[in-house]
């Protein structure tokens, strides 16, 4: 495996006087012996599409782990609007939305009955919650679905109220990881103007997506792990002209010394047909007129 390429783009800390909402400095934990974030910098400002991109096991779920308040930095400060964040500290979680990897709903609960939950916890007002969900559940082909319990929805729509319910409140940052799996083409349209608007409104939005066909038209910028470190930072158009590519896909390929992924595909090909060809010059195979 070749490998990963280090390239340098810079980062300017504030642009416009705009003071970054997150920033982590030097960021590291560890599981056993493994490390899954190594000394890790970035932040992101108000009003700001940033991308977390990273091959599987490059610690983009953990970093955002820490970030939440869910796992405990081994080291390293993350701030929060200016603020050091202490590992514990619940006051600024309200002021979050997030959407895990994993689509973790109480499926017990109908749609709308889960909505009305998360808005509790977030003290909003009961009129405002249930305005706020049939209104947005109406709006993304669950109105008929949302007194149906949750266990009997698709992925797709259960994807749906997960993010709604990560929005209801209308957070300050957003935090989406792989927020578009399970969900449909005309969907993934709408809740891609759904981000450049809450960008536009100032809101501050984090997000992981192995889908980099959306993430080069979407984010303002992005940083590319590997191993728990940062390999580059910088916009989208930047990071390409280092490589020389006019992809994201591309150039995530070369930066993350990934094989070629053209003679892995026929390799694995090869192995798939390898037993058929095998068994076409065997005499005990039966033969295709379907005797034996």
């Amino acid at each position: 495996m070749q490998k990963p390429v280090l390239f340098s783009v810079g980062i300017k800390t504030l642009i416009g006087g705009v003071r970054p909402l997150i920033k982590v400095a030097n960021l590291c934990r560890s599981f056993d012996t493994k490390k899954a974030v190594a000394d890790l910098n970035f932040e992101v400002r108000r009003g700001e599409i940033f991308a977390l991109l990273g091959p599987n096991g490059a610690g983009k779920t953990t970093t955002i782990k820490m970030i939440l308040g869910m796992l405990k930095p081994d080291s390293g400060s993350i701030s929060f609007d200016g603020q050091p964040l202490q590992f514990g500290e619940v006051a600024y979680k309200s002021r979050i939305g997030y959407v895990p990897e994993t689509c973790a709903l109480y499926e017990t609960l109908s749609g709308r009955e889960y909505l009305s939950f998360i808005g509790n916890l977030h003290h909003l007002s009961e009129t405002d919650v249930k305005e706020k969900s049939d209104r947005l559940l109406e709006m993304l082909d669950l109105g008929d679905e949302a007194d149906q319990l949750i266990r009997s929805y698709s992925k797709g729509m259960k994807q749906k109220v997960l993010i709604i319910s990560a929005l209801l409140h209308d957070p300050d940052l957003i935090i989406l990881d792989e927020p578009f799996s399970g969900l449909d083409a005309n969907t993934v349209l709408i809740f891609k103007e759904i981000l450049k608007s809450q960008a536009a409104r100032g809101k501050t939005i984090i997000f992981c997506s192995h889908i980099l066909e959306v993430v080069q038209k979407l984010v303002d910028r992005l940083m590319i792990m590997k191993e728990g470190k940062a390999l580059v930072s910088g916009t989208p158009d930047e990071i390409m002209r280092q490589t020389g590519h006019d992809s994201l896909d591309l150039t995530f390929n070369r930066i993350t010394g990934s094989r070629d992924t053209e003679a892995v595909a026929q390799d694995i090909i090869d192995v798939i047909g390898s037993s058929k060809d095998s068994d076409s010059g065997n005499p005990d195979s039966p033969s295709d007129n379907g005797t034996n």
